[in-house]
């Protein structure tokens, strides 16, 4: 009863550097997390070693966990199982060898919990914020069937596809959006130190300008006199705009309908996104994760609330007895071609082969689709930048070719 006062209470662990002599009297060292320098101290006489030197070692923060950080440390994992590295080992090394101390962190939170008898699986629930539903279920159904390395060396396999195809889409769509910008702070530039100095000369001319130098001019005095409301509306609207596409569900929905039915850019943002649906099918599928359960984490790894909905859509008619081919059909958010390779795997009874096959096809076809829409985008954004610097230099040159035809 004497510990009730601390029920519910969790001890603050941190790693020690420790330094003693064994039984043999040869010395040893090396780190443990622990409450406290007494648990360490208790800890170490259990094991037979005297303890003559203790020392909290002080948490370096770094920068926060990211996908690629979780992709690399499956692949560790991964490669050290297959090569019969035990457990508690593989994640030592990868733990006290990564660069970020808070993937360190993480990975020493998650050898704890497992040392202490916690699941693989369970381990990683704990962190839901680096490890999805996808992942757990994965990790789960290897460890239920005694091949977690295979599981691990897909998982590995899958997230590094999918932040490729990330990362593919990123690129497109942010090459038009810097020069756009770059082009904006250009543009502001000429308007509130170059226009105003041209307009200095022009009004000792004495004659009437141009109707575009005019304009341009009275663009500028707007730009010198609300710079500050311009830019601060123009970084607050953008800023606010991003905070409501992550917190708002509708805003979400809308956005997401919107990059679909994009001219140029839906057409790449449908296809990733489809690859992206059946890589994670055909993953959950070949671990034996029954086909109604995998449903469950295929919405959420799409990244896309359209095939979020078509996939409840297709996981509640398939549970009623549809198969999946006509639940896909129903849904109306696939090409023929991946229903009818659909319709082939469920036949065949290789439905996880074919899925590969359809994702393979799709990444090819982004691949391909933004290597076009590179090539494309490059000469549109030099006519765009064309028209709009030309545009500038030749309305504040006019006058002085109309002065010099006069003359």
């Amino acid at each position: 009863m004497a510990t009730s006062g601390n029920a519910g209470h969790q001890v603050k662990e941190s790693i020690f550097a420790w330094e003693g002599k064994d039984k043999t009297g040869k010395t040893v060292r090396g780190e443990l997390r622990a409450g406290g320098e007494a648990v360490v101290n208790v800890t170490l006489r259990r094991q037979g070693i005297m303890v003559t030197k203790v020392k909290k070692k002080a948490y370096r923060s770094g920068k926060k966990v990211t996908d690629k950080d979780i992709s690399l440390f499956t692949r560790q994992l991964a490669t050290m199982m297959k090569a019969g590295v035990p457990l508690l080992q593989s994640f030592d090394i990868v733990g006290k060898g990564h660069s970020n101390p808070s993937v360190s962190k993480l990975v020493m939170d998650l050898r704890a919990d497992i040392e202490t008898g916690t699941s693989l699986n369970q381990a990683f629930r704990k962190f839901p914020l680096y490890f999805d539903p996808l992942f757990c279920n994965l990790v789960g159904a290897g460890e239920q069937a005694g091949i977690l390395e295979d599981l691990l060396t897909r998982l590995a396999i899958y997230k590094e596809k999918t932040l490729a195809m990330k990362a593919k889409i990123k690129s497109a769509l942010m090459y038009p959006v810097s020069i756009l910008a770059v082009a904006f702070i250009v543009t502001a530039v000429i308007m509130i130190w170059v226009v105003p100095a041209f307009k200095e000369v022009f009004t000792s001319f004495g004659a009437d300008l141009p109707a575009p130098t005019l304009f341009v001019m009275a663009i500028s005095e707007f730009f010198v006199k609300w710079w500050y409301v311009i830019f601060l509306g123009l970084f607050s609207s953008i800023y606010f705009f991003f905070r409501a596409w992550q917190r708002s569900l509708q805003m979400q929905r809308f956005m997401d309908k919107l990059l679909l039915k994009l001219p140029v850019f839906g057409d790449v943002i449908r296809k990733a996104t489809i690859a992206r649906w059946t890589r994670t099918l055909a993953t959950m599928f070949a671990a034996g994760v029954p086909l109604v359960e995998s449903l469950d984490s295929v919405g959420g790894a799409a990244g896309n609330a359209v095939y979020l909905d078509a996939t409840r859509k297709i996981q509640n008619e398939v549970s009623t007895g549809t198969s999946l081919t006509v639940a896909m059909q129903n849904a109306d958010v696939f090409p023929n071609m991946v229903t009818q390779m659909v319709a082939i795997g469920e036949e065949s009874g290789s439905l996880d082969a074919m899925l590969g096959k359809v994702a393979d096809f799709y990444e090819e076809e982004v691949d391909e689709a933004v290597g076009a829409l590179a090539s494309l985008m490059e000469p549109a954004i030099m006519v765009i930048l064309g028209v709009l610097i030309g545009g500038l230099v030749v309305a504040m040159y006019l006058p002085i070719f109309k002065l010099g035809a006069v003359v």
